[in-house]
């Protein structure tokens, strides 16, 4: 018989969420302190935003990197020894951080920190969900994203009180805090029972082996891409943007940052909340695409504005894209035990992977319509292709995780 427990505020919960925490204080505080950090290794402004993001493309790239290599080992050895591995890896990269010199230096180190960073949520996310009785999973998950998103909070406030190399060092210390803290916790019941009866686990080759498992997870990533589109360029350039909009004042992008992760932790514990009143995952999330729809509108239609309205956009813009703790539950719920943590890990990571791409897009569409046009049309493809997967999708909201794939 396997254990479940039956209350959400449970050890494995609160670890996980502390876990996130971490994680995306560390995931984002480059793009809190990407300006006054690049200045102060002697970067024009113009090298500050194309270097920028080169940068981040290159964490982003960690982060696809790490989620097939932390997915692949949480199925093979444990939920718990990638929560373990992947904060160390991370914690190193960070406190290493603080002591760049130049642009590849600070690349090299995000991306390892980004392989590092890959591996806690899908991990956390799996664990949880394998953990609690299956009519609270959605609310237990959302309460793992909702505090784990606060970190992006702390890490603006303190950039605001510390120079940007101990805001690395701080990251990298609490992720070793954390590990004595992990101590506590026990593997999944369902994932030792799958260990014990001897099936194959974390054969990364199966999600792509049967067509109809590669067209779910390709449906399972197209969901969250939106999330990346708003946080890696609408509210991480928003500075640029802002000059576009010939918005009077200067735009932080590390407060604009800030807003929106206030808004997507709000999101992510509503959504949970939502989904559990309408018995369903994706009707929440079809209300939350809505929400994002909205303030994309509103916030390119905001010429000649101010930087508090911009700020707000972003929180609103964060509250719409609040949809992400769902989009990664409903990746963990879509496949078996046996690859779960595969599924669960490198689906989050593969939408952060393609940031890249986004920026990409985004640069050609700028180029030849104009920063605003272009913005506007990249939101729109970005938006139209996860309505369109999340439609496509099963609902799992009532699903039986205890089954294997073959």
């Amino acid at each position: 018989m396997m254990h479940q427990e039956k209350s959400i505020f449970n050890i494995a919960v609160l670890v996980a969420a502390l876990g996130y925490f971490v994680d995306i204080y560390d995931l984002l505080l480059f793009g809190i302190i990407r300006v006054p950090s690049l200045q102060a290794i002697g970067l024009s402004p113009e090298a500050v935003k194309v270097d920028g993001e080169f940068i981040i493309s290159i964490q982003m790239i960690g982060l696809l990197i790490g989620g097939f290599f932390w997915g692949i080992m949480g199925d093979k050895k444990g939920r718990l020894s990638v929560l373990f591995g992947s904060i160390l890896l991370y914690s190193l990269a960070n406190i290493a951080n603080g002591f760049v010199q130049t642009v590849n230096q600070y690349a090299l180190c995000r991306f390892i920190a980004g392989i590092g960073l890959a591996g806690e949520l899908g991990a956390g996310i799996t664990l949880v969900s394998e953990l609690l009785p299956k009519e609270k999973r959605g609310v237990g998950t959302s309460l793992v994203a909702g505090i784990g998103l606060t970190g992006a909070i702390f890490a603006y406030y303190l950039s605001k009180i510390f120079d940007w190399r101990v805001c690395y060092f701080i990251g990298g210390g609490l992720g070793i805090l954390l590990l004595f803290l992990r101590v506590s916790v026990f593997e999944s019941g369902m994932y030792n029972a799958t260990k014990e009866s001897n099936v194959q686990r974390g054969n990364f080759l199966m999600l792509f082996n049967k067509k109809e498992r590669l067209i779910k997870y390709i449906k399972c990533v197209a969901i969250g891409i939106p999330t990346w589109f708003v946080i890696g360029v609408l509210v991480s350039f928003s500075n640029d943007f802002a000059k576009a909009f010939n918005i009077n004042g200067v735009v932080e992008p590390g407060r604009a940052i800030m807003f929106a992760y206030a808004g997507i932790s709000v999101g992510d514990i509503l959504i949970g909340l939502v989904s559990q009143v309408l018995k369903s995952r994706k009707k929440a999330l079809y209300i939350f695409y809505a929400i994002t729809a909205l303030f994309m509108v509103l916030y390119f239609n905001q010429a000649n504005g101010s930087v508090e309205t911009m700020y707000w956009l972003c929180a609103g813009l964060g509250f719409g894209t609040g949809f992400w703790a769902i989009f990664v539950t409903m990746g963990a719920e879509q496949f078996g035990t046996n690859i779960r943590a595969t599924a669960a890990t490198t689906i989050p990571n593969v939408v952060r992977g393609a940031l890249p791409l986004i920026i990409i897009l985004f640069k050609y569409l700028r180029e030849q319509f104009g920063y605003i046009t272009g913005g506007t049309i990249t939101g729109a493809i970005c938006l139209l292709i996860a309505v369109v997967a999340a439609y496509l999708t099963t609902e799992t909201f009532n699903k039986d995780l205890n089954f294997v794939e073959h």
